[in-house]
């Protein structure tokens, strides 16, 4: 079974320190695409899931060069449009030991952020779709992204299709406009059916703080009819590099957990939420069931914290091979 994909939002450079150095220690940054939908999308497709994404880019040779990313990992790019201006990027600092990685995004006035929510004619954007796929961070960029996010789930939940939301709240860019985060999260999180949210991110979009996450749960499906499915992870670090990672699945039925998975060593853990996301997404498309789908969903984004740049480039096969006892043999 496959399923088709929208995944809508920005798509960005990342500007990586070399090995674990500090931002400007050297002059030297490793170059990757990232995201949040478009590393969703691209784990999505090499699971063998048809997959379009809907975004803007600059017309010059980075947006050029991202497209061409995007369709190497067969991903359908026809969905992105082109106009003057700038693409936004950010920067990377991969930290070790008991130093954390930091982020520096540059991403103000880019051609996602300027093109207007009426340039997605989305009836025509959404036709023959499963799911649409967007993240808190989309609305959180600017009025117009905010906007058209809000009208994207609003014409794909009267199109029957379902929505998937990650909460991904972002202070620093819903001040950067004075936009109402938890306003509009709200309003977004109403038309979903699968949402990547914890209990830190109900509270907030409720303005109330229940006593646990299964609590926050529950709350949830109370107030959000339309939701059939929460996922989340947690995480337990000794070191930037020494992590145990766990994913959890809720429905209106129960409540699942997958197996910790510890990892030592970690390579890169960022675009690790997503990955976790898009497994569970394919489990639902797939008909895995409740426990399976939690199991591959975090064994994917347990291979995630073992490659370099935002996208999961892995395959089903893989991931399965990451859920079994015996999956760390060389391949030969």
């Amino acid at each position: 079974m496959t399923g088709r994909i929208i995944c809508f939002g920005e798509l960005l450079l990342r500007f990586t320190t070399p090995g674990h150095e500090r931002l400007m220690q050297s002059p030297k940054f490793d170059v990757h695409f990232g995201g949040a939908e478009a590393n969703v999308g691209v784990s999505l497709a090499r699971f063998g899931h048809d997959v379009r994404m809907v975004s803007a880019l600059p017309d010059n040779p980075f947006g050029e060069a991202t497209i061409e990313a995007l369709r190497a990992q067969q991903v359908d790019a026809k969905g992105v449009a082109r106009g003057d201006g700038r693409m936004g990027i950010y920067f990377l600092e991969t930290g070790a030991v008991r130093r954390p990685s930091r982020i520096v995004y540059d991403r103000a006035n880019s051609v996602f952020a300027n093109t207007p929510a009426t340039a997605y004619d989305w009836p025509k954007l959404l036709e023959g779709a499963d799911w649409l796929h967007l993240s808190g961070i989309t609305p959180a960029i600017g009025p117009e992204p905010s906007k058209a996010a809000r009208d994207a789930v609003r014409t794909a939940r009267e199109m029957g299709i379902s929505v998937a939301f990650d909460g991904n709240y972002r202070e620093a860019l819903w001040s950067a406009w004075g936009g109402n985060g938890p306003d509009v999260l709200r309003d977004i999180l109403g038309h979903a059916d699968a949402a990547f949210i914890n209990e830190r991110d109900i509270a907030l979009i409720l303005g109330e703080t229940p006593a646990s996450r299964a609590d926050a749960m529950t709350r949830a499906f109370e107030v959000f009819p339309s939701l059939s499915a929460i996922a989340c992870t947690s995480r337990a670090q000794t070191s930037v590099t020494d992590q145990t990672l766990t994913g959890e699945l809720y429905t209106r039925e129960g409540h699942w957990t997958s197996k910790p998975h510890t990892m030592s060593g970690v390579v890169d853990r960022i675009g690790g939420g997503d990955a976790f996301a898009a497994g569970i997404l394919h489990g639902s498309i797939e008909a895995y069931g409740a426990q399976r789908s939690v199991e591959f969903a975090t064994a994917a984004s347990v291979i995630k914290h073992s490659i370099p740049g935002d996208w999961n480039l892995t395959t089903v096969r893989e991931v399965e091979d990451a859920m079994s006892e015996n999956g760390l043999d060389v391949r030969r």
